[in-house]
């Protein structure tokens, strides 16, 4: 198992090439099941959850050819098994992801309940009443969920009681292929979400409203090949800014559209940041010690509870008092804990944290928790006086594509080791 291992202290200069959206990725890798014809997608990130449904859709019969930089040919021709196993779900919750095309293009799917983080509870009985919506037949037997339907499933008006980014995206694409008209109410609005209706248009899907509330698919019999380019990945673009507010450097990350991280660089700019942007570029230049900022996590447009974690590194050293209140997830505060070993002052209140700014952090050593929570490990390691080491760090490898690479790049004093 290995460690990263930081000597903090350094100013982060320079520039970083952002990587493709995970959260893109793996709902548009899932999507290729509803197609009999070869897909090329490029920007994929080199990620462990990727590697983790390629894993799971090659058990399924799917093959691929993968470039260098990532670039992935898939050839879905010769699909026969339609079954996504524990040993691979459990360790990924987008897993579930296969449920909706795997249903609505072979009419069957057995899919075990997801694993993955432990951020809190993701339940998937928003995906189960949908899909039974859209008229398959569901049976909860043995930890596995099996859906079927006779023939095409059926459009449908759907409403989620609660916003769910997975829920919208599994809908959305078993939709493509039932017949009639299916409207998805109180959908999720999330770029990675426009992102695979895109997607799906280019393989010859109607898809009108992605990006709002309301989404109106018209199923078509079949869709074709194509090719697709994933979005930058806006929580990665903001890790990398975050870095440059905590180490007071000046960082310009590359391969990302600004106009999907709004509310995040609304709260790097109320740290004293300069921000200045491009079409496909960010650009952050920090002088001095940051300002505490105040943050409430939200569904998109909102405040992304993805870039809650870096926040609190960024208020645990900064001037003053900020007050973070997570909504979406429940455990989402079990970095706080780490932190503290390395002198941060932060209080926690039901699902608030109260963030007292110090003047200096110190090493220690601490473990990931979550994907995220990695990440402000790493952002605190970068300023604090000593050595760091992070242990468990797989958790880092689920969602940061060469971390330890990018970040010496950029300055820093960070390696790879055997823990």
């Amino acid at each position: 198992m290995d460690k990263l291992v930081i000597q903090g202290g350094q100013k982060l200069t320079g520039q970083v090439r952002i990587s493709g959206a995970k959260n893109a990725a793996l709902p548009i890798l899932a999507a290729t099941l509803l197609t009999d014809q070869p897909v090329k997608i490029y920007n994929v990130p080199h990620l462990k959850d990727v590697t983790t449904i390629l894993e799971l859709l090659g058990s399924m019969g799917m093959k691929f050819m993968v470039d260098e930089d990532m670039s992935i040919e898939i050839d879905p021709q010769e699909v026969f098994r339609f079954v996504a196993p524990y040993d691979l779900v459990k360790t990924m919750r987008a897993s579930i992801l296969v449920l909706g095309p795997m249903l609505a293009h072979y009419h069957q799917a057995k899919v075990s309940f997801p694993g993955g983080c432990a951020i809190g509870s993701r339940p998937v009985d928003l995906h189960i009443k949908a899909i039974k919506q859209l008229g398959a037949e569901v049976v909860i037997d043995g930890g596995y969920i099996h859906a079927s339907c006779k023939g095409r499933l059926q459009g449908a008006e759907i409403t989620f009681d609660n916003v769910t980014v997975t829920g919208t995206e599994n809908i959305l694409m078993a939709a493509v292929l039932a017949e009639g008209i299916t409207t998805i109410y109180n959908a999720a609005r999330e770029p990675e979400i426009i992102d695979l209706a895109n997607f799906l248009i280019a393989l010859g899907a109607k898809i009108s409203g992605a990006g709002n509330d309301t989404i109106i698919i018209e199923g078509v019999e079949r869709l074709h090949g194509g090719e697709y380019t994933v979005i930058g990945d806006r929580i990665e673009a903001g890790t990398y800014l975050a870095a440059a507010i905590c180490t007071q450097g000046d960082i310009r990350v590359n391969g990302v559209d600004p106009n999907i991280m709004q509310a995040v660089l609304q709260k790097f700019s109320e740290t004293g940041a300069q921000i200045t942007t491009g079409s496909d570029w960010i650009h952050c230049h920090m002088k001095g010690r940051p300002q505490a900022v105040d943050i409430i996590t939200a569904p998109y447009p909102g405040f992304a509870t993805d870039m809650q974690a870096q926040f609190i590194s960024i208020n645990v050293i900064a001037e003053g008092t900020g007050i973070i209140k997570e909504t979406i997830f429940e455990n989402r505060f079990m970095h706080v804990s780490e932190l503290q070993r390395m002198g941060a002052d932060i209080t926690v209140e039901g699902n608030t944290a109260i963030c007292r700014g110090v003047s200096s952090l110190y090493g220690a050593p601490v473990m990931a928790t979550d994907l995220r929570a990695s990440a402000s490990l790493v952002l605190a390691a970068l300023v604090a006086e000593g050595v760091t080491d992070i242990l468990r760090i797989y958790h880092i490898d689920r969602g940061y594509e060469t971390i330890e690479e990018k970040f010496s790049n950029l300055g820093a004093n960070i390696k790879r080791a055997k823990a």
